[in-house]
């Protein structure tokens, strides 16, 4: 399972996003996009812990908590959807 972190600083990193989660179990990964043009942090991330009951006691805990001037998100990953032409409903 993977951990979906919203409403993050920009300014957070990945080092920030393990320390918090380390104090619910052993971090295993962590992820925050960058915007491809401006290589910006997208204001989100994913944490992989080594267990599902670390896990899911950090979504517990840190769902809603305020942290770096900003109320945290804190749910499972939901699996990314493949594909998908954004062109699709668009009329020739």
């Amino acid at each position: 399972m993977s951990i979906y972190v919203g409403n993050l600083s920009y300014d957070v990193t990945e080092e920030d996003l393990q320390a918090v989660f380390a104090d619910y179990g052993e971090v295993k990964r962590v992820h925050l996009p960058v915007d491809r043009e401006t290589k910006r942090m997208r204001g989100f991330g994913f944490v992989e812990m080594s267990n599902d009951n670390e896990e899911e006691k950090a979504i517990e805990t840190l769902d809603g908590a305020q942290w770096m001037g900003r109320q945290m998100k804190v749910n499972k990953a939901k699996p990314r959807e493949e594909g998908g032409d954004r062109r699709r409903n668009f009329r020739n």
